[in-house]
Parts: C-alpha cells; structure tokens; sequence
C-alpha cells in the first residue's frame, strides 16, 4: 500500500483541496495520514473525514515587527522536529501539501528524507510559505496561467484547484428548505471566508433594506459575525459557517457575493456561478486577492469590486448588474479548461509515488 501525507492549514482554503483529494486518494487505495497544527482550522475539518491527524508546533513568517517574531522562530523549528519525527514513522511515498506556515517545517522534513513533494499555490503570486518550499518541491501546482512565470519551469504545472466533487452535486430544492427561502425571488449567496469579512458583511446588512426588495440573501458571516438584530428578517438567513448543506446552499443559489479567496473562486468557477468579487484590499494583504480577482475578471467570469469602491450604491449596481448579465458570465465559466484539477493532480501524486523511476 502506497502512503500519503498531506499538510496544509491556517485557513479553510489551506485544506479544502486536500478534502477534495481524499476520495481519489481512498478509492486508489493510499494510506493517508495529515499534519497540520495544533488546534487550526484544520484539525477540526481532518478530525471529521476519519483521516489520521498529527498536530505539530507552527510559527508565522512576518516580513513586519511583531514581537511574535522573536518567538515563532522556535515554535518553526520544534515543529520541523516533529515533522522528521512524524515522517519517519509514516514513511510515506509523498507529501502533497497545500500551503500555509504549518505546512514548512513538513516540507523541509520530506526534502530531509528525499520523500518527493507536490505543493499547490491558490494564489497569482506564491505567497511566502510557499516561496520557502519551493526549492524543496519536485512539483508545484498553481490556479492561474499568469502565476507559471513566477515559478521554475521545470517545475509548474498549472492544474487548477481541486474542487470538491460533493459541491457540484447540490439540490436546489434541499437548499430552499435547509434556508426557509423561496423560489420566488432570485437568491444572492454572500460568502466571507471561514474567517468571516467584516467590510463585506456590513457592506450587505447595510444594503439589505433595498437588496430584499428583489432579492433573496443567504450570508455566510463568519464565527462570530451573526446580527442578532437580523434574525427572522424576512428573505436573510446568516449563518457563522456551513459544512455539508454548504453544496444545497450553493444550488439554490443564482448568484454569489465573495472575497477572492484563490480557493473560493475556483469553487464559483466550477459551479458557474455569475459573481460579484470583493477582493480584500492590498492595505489588509499582500494583495493576491486583488490580483485573483482581476485575473478572473479578464476572463469574464466575475465583476469585480475593489473594497475601497464599495458603498450602497456602487454594491447595488455591481448586484444589479450581474446577476441582469448572468448569461455573459456563464457561458465565459463554460469555456473555462481548467476542469480536471483533481485527475491532474493525482496522475503527479501516482507518478511519484508509484512509478518513481519514471520522474527520475
């Protein structure tokens, strides 16, 4: 039996690729095993499929002052410690990893024992972690084309992100239900990112007086983001986060409000969902979402409206807008080729740890 690790986390999208590798890795017939941190996202998300998890020590790369900065360093390398530990115990074939800080020292420990590495980057751009492990990769995998010239040739492959199958496989009418909505007026689903985002979610309370007037809204707010104020708003459900209805939510669905989160859109893309993106501004990050965004707006498979744009009026037409043009955006999502993330995937994850003379 062939073995697997995956790592990844920080964030939902850091390991929802990897959730939607489990059943091809399964169905091949791969011991898994996941190392992720101590109590992220992650842990929780992993715990819930049966996989085996191991947490390891993680520590936050800043390029600005925090006195975290003179801690997390340590924190770096006792989870480096632990990562050659876990991987001497597991022996595995390959490490698939899909970035965030946890995933480094796993990484760094696989190059230790020559266990070849796949990563993925979501974003235009490599984000730190990821720059640290590339080096280490046999392999990286990336969402947009414009991200292969930031990348060794030798090794990128562009695949797309791996799409959840259970997400295309929604029922619009389980949604209505689960929701209280009908299907009388179109349904905006509004999503803000495991993490909740602020901006986004009082940018929709505020104009949900002249949104429910036409619409629908079905607002993923993050933990800790519910209004009080707002429940049993006729036509406004919000809830903190949404696990397995999340599929029925996004079928009942006729348009999406979101950040730009590399993952998140990828998910819109698959689903053909038209879209209104808020990417978070580049004063709050280092501005891949804006890069994302814009990239999918080229394509014609998003409007785009930058956080520092937006107040009732310019947010209301960009609704408006799209959802009038949803035609326009479906058919550019339709021509999109980057449909098989998980196949391409798995043939690198199969050629490594399967016929490993055939990538020598």
């Amino acid at each position: 039996m062939k073995k697997i690790v995956l790592t990844g986390g920080g964030t939902a999208g850091h390991v929802t690729p990897n959730l939607a590798l489990l059943p091809s890795l399964l169905q091949r017939g791969y011991e898994i095993h996941y190392i992720g941190s101590y109590n992220g996202i992650e842990k929780k998300l992993i715990e819930g499929t049966g996989v085996p998890y191991d947490g390891i020590s993680s520590g936050k790369l800043r390029r600005y002052f925090d006195l975290k900065n003179f801690s997390d360093p340590f924190r770096v390398i006792k989870g480096y410690r632990e990562a050659l530990r876990l991987l001497k115990k597991y022996r595995p074939d390959v490490v698939f990893s899909k970035g965030g800080f946890v995933a480094v020292p796993v990484v760094l420990a696989a190059k230790h024992y020559k266990i070849p590495t796949i990563i993925h980057e979501s974003d235009m751009t490599p984000g730190l972690a990821n720059r640290i492990c590339i080096p280490s990769a046999a392999k990286i995998c990336c969402n947009f084309p414009e991200t292969l010239e930031y990348l060794p040739k030798e090794k990128a492959v562009l695949t797309g992100s791996p799409i959840r199958t259970e997400l295309l496989q929604g029922d619009r009418l389980t949604g209505l239900q689960y929701t209280g909505l009908s299907a009388e007026k179109p349904i905006i689903l509004v999503i803000g990112g495991s993490l909740g985002a602020v901006a986004v979610n009082t940018a929709i309370r505020s104009l949900l007086p002249k949104l429910l007037q036409n619409y629908q809204v079905i607002h993923i707010c993050g933990k800790g983001h519910l209004d009080e104020s707002l429940i049993g708003q006729s036509g406004y459900v919000q809830y903190e986060y949404v696990m397995a209805p999340l599929r029925h939510l996004f079928a009942a669905a006729d348009m999406i409000v979101s950040r730009a989160g590399a993952n998140s859109i990828c998910e819109i893309l698959a689903l053909r969902k038209p879209n209104v993106l808020i990417p978070l501004s580049a004063s709050a990050s280092r501005g891949d979402q804006l890069l994302n965004a814009h990239s999918f707006e080229r394509q014609g498979y998003s409007c785009v409206l930058e956080e520092e744009n937006v107040t009732d009026e310019t947010l209301l037409a960009a609704i408006r807008s799209t959802y009038e043009n949803r035609q326009k955006y479906i058919q550019a999502m339709n021509q999109s080729t980057q449909n098989d993330a998980i196949g391409t995937i798995m043939d690198l994850i199969i050629s490594f740890a399967e016929n490993p003379k055939e990538t020598q």
